[in-house]
Formats: C-alpha cells, structure tokens, sequence
C-alpha cells in the first residue's frame, strides 16, 4: 500500500476500508490538482478574462492590489524558480496566496520587494485566516498617518462588509445593494459556475485621530472598501473522474465537503462525476444545512440529519464542524441495514475531530498538518482522490484472501480428519501416516498463507458491492466450494483405498503394518496432487468460472506450486522408510496427476449449482450488528467498556480455544481407539501405570494435579488482565 501512497498508521484500516460504503472528501488538491492560477479579475467596474495590462490600471489601484496581496498573505508562501528547465514556477505554502502572488508575477512586477520593506516587524495587527469568519486581514501603518486594513477572503462574506467600491478613476464610491447584487449575479456566479473559486480584496482606512481596538475584529473588519475580485482556477485532476466512477460502481457513494462557494463546488462535483445529469441530489451550503437539521431550539436531531445526508452530494461554505456533524450523523443513522461505513479526508488541525469519529480517516500527507496526520488512519502521500481508491481494492483484497485461505484449509481439514477416522474404524490403520501429514500440514497452512495471501488487487474487485458488516466470514458460496470438493476427494481417497490394488494390480496395502507400500503411496500422492490443484481453485471465493485468470500475475503463487510438486516428486521418490513412500511408475504418477487434475474439471460443475438454492445455514460466521462502536475519540468511560469487553472477549476465547483443545484430544484418542492390539497395549499399560501410581502417591498428588489443571485457565485470564 505505501508504493500506492497509502500509509498505513492502523493496520484494521486496511480491511474497513475495503467495505466503506460512504467517502467524503475535500476538493483542493485531493479531487483537484492544487496548482492554482489568477485567470479572471474585477476591479473598477471591469472585468478582465486575461491578465490585465498594468498600464491600463490606475496607479492608486494597482499599488493597494499589489500591497494587498504582497503583504496579506503568509510570507512562507511564495514561487520558486522550477526544479528544471521546461518546467513549471514551484508553488511554496498555500496554494491560494500562490495563485495571487503569481498574478503579480504575470503582471511583471515583484512581491517581494513590497515584503522587504514591509518586514513583520512593522505590521500593527494580524488576523489569521479562520474558517469560521472565512477571511484573513492585515494592519500597517500609513507614512501620512494613520492606519490601512488589508482584507481577503470569501467574496460574498467580503463584499457583504463593503460600504464603498473603487471607480473606473480609482475613485470609491458609494456601494449600493443593488450593486452588489449585480456583481453577485454578473461576476461571481458565473466565475463559480465555471468551477473558479473567487476572492474578494477589500481594504479600510483609519484616520491619525481614531484610536482602533485592534482586538475588536468584529468592528474592525467592517466598511470597507471593495478592491478587486479574482477567479482562481484549481483544475481536477484528469484521473478523477474515472476513480469516482470506480467508486460509484463499487457501491460507494461520494461525497464532496469543501469551504469553496456553492457555485463553484457545484461545478466542480460535475466536472468530476460527482453529480450526475438525471440523478436525484443535493447541494447545499453550511447554513442551509445546519437549518434543516437542526429543530427551533437549535439542536442537532438524527432524524432530520436522515432526511438530508442520503441525497447529500455536494457540502458547500462548510466547517470542520459541519464535517464532523455529518460524518457522525452518517455513522449513526438507522435508515439501512448495515450501519454505513464512512471514510473521511482531512487536512487541517480543525478536521482532526471528523478524522477521529470516521471509520477510516485519509490525512494529506503534502498539505496535512501533524495534527490531522495523528488524527488519521491512513496518510495520502500524493494527496490524491485516486489513492483512496486503492485503499479500497487493497482492503478487499485483504478480507478476500483470508476467505480463499478458509476455503482451502477447510476443504484439506475435512477430508483429512474424515479418512484418517473412516479407515481407523474400518482398517485399524490410516493411509496417511504421521510424517506425511507433517508435510501436508506444511502445504495447507505454510505454503498456502504465502501463495493465496500474496493475490494482488485487481479491479475487478471495485465491481461488487461492500460487503455487509452482518455477512458471514464464510459464505454460502465458499461451503458449497468446501463441501463439493471434499465430497470429491473423499470418494476418491476411499476408493483408492478399498479398491485401488485392483485398479493398479499391485499389493494390498491394508493390514501391512511393515514398509511402505505403493497402495497407500498412491493415495498419499493423489490426495497432495487434489490439495495441489484446489488450491488454484481456492484463488476464487465469488464464484468465478476461471480460476485461472491473473495468476501468473502472482509471483509467489506460482512459485509456491512449482516447489510443492517438486518437492512431492522428491518425497515419493526418495523417501522411502523416512515418508513411508515407495517409488511410483509413470502409470501410477499419470494417474495421481489426472485425480488432481479432476478438482480443477469438478470446480465447474461447482459453480453450476446456483448458490442461492443453498439454506443460508451453511452461512458461517455471521453476526448481528450491535450498532455499538467505540473509537479513540471516546471518553474515558467508555474506554474502560472496551477494556471490560476486552476481558470477557478474551474469557470467551480461552473457554473456546479450552474446548477445542478437548475435542481434539478425544478424537485423537478416538483415532487410536480402533488400531490393531491397542485394546491389550492400553491394558498392560495401565496395570503399569496403577502399580506405580500406588507406589509413588507422594508423587503424584491427585489433588495439586486437579488444583492445577483448574487454576491454569484463570491464571492465564488473570495475566491477560494484568498485561491490558
């Protein structure tokens, strides 16, 4: 995932992931390319589609552009010269104050001239860019006395403080509603329309006289003066839109969250695919938001927050709050099912509390601050909408190769466990001995982990649904896989065994409790080649037809095969007394191969059995969705619920793996029950056994034993508790 730029801070991020139902992502630079650019303008009533010609601008004018945007701006923001030649100026700090400090640039004058004789040092106040008020403003002095406010920001919130605006002589005049509802409708709409984001620069003087409290930015920031409008570009990234259909074909809905006007983001979702021509949706702002899901007396009610976030596709003029607002009421809506599984992308130090309540948050890892990147799940390294795609295949991809590890080692389980009891009860003996299940033990956990958890993505895996959080670990399709392929090996395997003398005139293995013998050589080898071969059939759990498509993608999977089948052919051929094999014709290896193969031919007719007809109690693993999800955000109390489930989750546990340890043994001993002379061997055992018991009581002590053996679980319990 890191060489997909992803980086992964919580490793249970990767398979949440792969079942997010629900993305809402930021625009700038995630769904757009942060390389912003000046290419309209306004100011003294004219509007300019191109980079205007500073001899046409009156001189007060461009001075106050120049100063506004020289020294009300971040002074880490600037252009660099390009790394190389052909390239393009780099953009250092935010990407905003570039686009205008580039505006100066193209109009071939130079900031930073204006930035040293305006050091810091000399500024008599700063107010620093706030989402809330949406604006950033700076205050220096004027050499006749006096002070100026620069001021920049969203232009709607800035032209609304405007009382003046500069003529067509560099003049101001007086501001009238009616004017600025024309340049509401004439500039800033269709500039929004066509995807532009606009600022608004204003500036406001102060007399010798007036003695401003500079802390009062509500009073300050006021009666303005209207300057200049811009349109900066932001263009979306060319691979956007083909990443956001992916998504929506896998079932997850986007959603756009950004502060940008609601016209601007509006076009931009549609450039994207966001919002599609025909589909039911809304766009709404922060305030038109907060008013339909709050009641009279204020307060966020769920279920007018469930009337609003299904149809949701565009959050305009929006807050860190209103993010975490609607992240949370998306996580604790009733309206489906499945509880919806949100992702979340996030930037700012304010975005920090939505990063922690989504189930997975995307931190940027270029514009991230540290808070948010330590608030995150996962850090985009390019800050790109298409990484969070590949979080998606990548989380997929992990619960589907646990499901094809399940699969295979269900199937060889079964049939080993069934044909080692069958023929003890039948024969007194198992055709599998101990050492060749060591090695079939390597096979089915070892090797097969490494080949079928090494399947890369594909994407074909963005073409299905999320997986419910309610579905069970092992479908209806994988124990129909299970139950068809161990009914086919176990066929095999017994008739192989009570009839494969004769099939292959040579020597009846059963009873022979000397050497090896070819009779149970074959059947070692044929049930080695059957796991073989399902384990190609394990690569698909959905049901596929071909299971042959994208492997000789995998590397590791291919190689894990290969070493198997040689090291089979070693086993059968050199190893003699120590693996209990006796060597093989051609004919014998030819047949051993063809059963294999017949897993392969078996799978199809499989998959013809429609899965649906099957009883939903083969399903296994299936739980019910509590709707209870406690998270790092929470508070303490409800970290010390955590730790006490914890405990009982590991109780649980430990009562479980107790039992299954038991089962084991008493198959075992099930297993041995039926071999030849055990009965009198066990006998003389325990005569031996009593008589020495009785001679050496000080020894054993039934009491400390049985002491022992029921504290053994409590004090591992007690442990655990300790170690949490």
């Amino acid at each position: 995932m890191m060489y997909d730029n992803n980086l992964v801070r919580h490793l249970d991020a990767c398979e949440t992931m792969g079942n997010a139902t629900a993305i809402c992502s930021d625009k700038t630079g995630t769904l757009t390319t942060n390389r912003m650019t000046v290419v309209q303008s306004y100011f003294c009533n004219k509007l300019h589609k191109e980079v205007p010609d500073r001899e046409s601008i009156p001189e007060t004018v461009y001075n106050s552009i120049l100063q506004s945007i020289s020294i009300n701006s971040g002074y880490t923001s600037k252009i660099m010269p390009p790394e190389s030649e052909g390239q393009l100026p780099r953009q250092v700090g935010n990407k905003t104050e570039c686009a205008l400090l580039g505006f100066i640039l193209a109009m071939e004058d130079d900031y930073q001239m204006v930035r040293d004789q305006w050091p810091p040092e000399r500024f008599i106040h700063m107010y620093t860019f706030n989402s809330s008020r949406k604006s950033m403003s700076t205050v220096i002095p004027l050499e006749t006395g006096g002070y100026r406010l620069y001021t920049k920001g969203a232009s709607e919130v800035i032209m609304r403080k405007c009382v003046q605006i500069i003529d067509e002589q560099g003049l101001p005049q007086p501001f009238s509603p009616d004017m600025k509802n024309k340049i509401q409708s004439e500039v800033i709409e269709p500039m929004a329309s066509e995807g532009l984001r606009t600022l608004c620069l204003a500036y406001r003087d102060f007399g010798p006289k007036e003695s401003p409290d500079w802390e009062d930015e509500a009073n300050i920031v006021q009666a303005l003066t209207f300057l200049a409008i811009t349109g900066i570009e932001d263009p979306v990234r060319g691979e956007v839109p083909d990443a956001i259909l992916q998504c929506q074909q896998a079932g997850i809905t986007v959603r756009m969250v950004t502060g940008d006007n609601i016209n601007t983001a509006r076009s931009i979702a549609t450039k994207c695919g966001i919002l599609v021509p025909g589909d039911e949706f809304l766009v709404l702002d922060g305030k038109e938001f907060n008013r339909k899901i709050r009641d009279r007396s204020g307060k966020i009610q769920q279920h007018l927050l469930d009337k609003v976030w299904p149809k949701l596709r565009v959050l305009a003029r929006s807050s860190p709050t209103d993010k975490h607002t609607l992240v949370k009421g998306i996580i604790d809506s009733k309206l489906n099912p499945n509880r919806e599984v949100v992702a979340v992308t996030g930037d700012g130090t304010n975005d920090a509390p939505a990063l922690k309540k989504a189930d997975v948050g995307f931190a940027m890892g270029i514009a991230g601050t540290d808070v948010a990147k330590e608030a995150s799940d996962i850090i985009l390294t390019d800050d790109n909408f298409t990484s969070i795609v590949k979080a998606v295949m990548w989380g997929r991809n992990v619960y589907d190769s646990i499901a094809k590890f399940l699969q295979f080692q269900l199937t060889v389980n079964l049939t080993a466990i069934t044909v080692t009891v069958i023929s003890a009860m039948t024969i007194g003996d198992s055709p599998l001995k101990a050492i060749q299940m060591l090695w079939v033990n390597l096979i089915m956990d070892s090797l097969a982990s490494l080949a079928l958890a090494t399947e890369p993505p594909t994407p074909a895996l963005l073409t299905r649904k999320p997986y419910g959080r309610t579905k069970p670990l092992i479908s209806r399709t994988m124990m129909k896989n299970i139950l068809g392929h161990f009914i086919y090996q176990f066929i095999v395997i017994m008739v192989l065994l009570f009839a494969g003398e004769k099939l292959f005139d040579i020597d009846n293995g059963r009873g022979s409790h000397g050497g090896p013998t070819q009779h149970f050589t074959i059947i070692f080898n044929t049930f080695v080649f059957m796991q073989i071969f399902n384990e190609v059939n394990s690569r698909k759990v959905h049901g596929e037809r071909n299971v042959f498509d994208g492997i000789l993608n995998n590397y590791i999977f291919v190689g894990v095969v290969v070493a198997t089948v040689i090291a089979q052919i070693l086993l059968v051929c050199f190893g003699d007394i120590i693996f209990s094999c006796k060597a093989l014709d051609i004919v014998q290896w030819l047949w051993c191969i063809a059963f294999g193969l017949g897993t392969l031919l078996w799978q199809q007719l499989i998959c013809s059995i429609p899965t649906k007809s099957l009883p939903r109690l083969l399903a296994i693993g299936r739980e019910a969705d509590t709707g209870i999800r406690i998270t790092t955000a929470d508070v303490s109390d409800q970290a010390d619920v955590s730790r006490s489930e914890s405990r009982a989750e590991l109780r649980r546990g430990q009562i479980l793996w107790m039992r299954g340890i038991t089962r084991l043994q008493q198959q075992i001993r099930v297993v041995h029950a039926f071999q030849d002379g055990l009965r009198t061997i066990e006998r003389k055992s325990l005569n031996n056994s009593i008589h020495e018991f009785m001679s050496n009581q000080s020894k054993y002590d039934i009491g400390s034993i049985k002491h022992d053996a029921d504290s053994a679980p409590n004090s591992t319990v007690n442990s655990a508790e300790t170690a949490l």
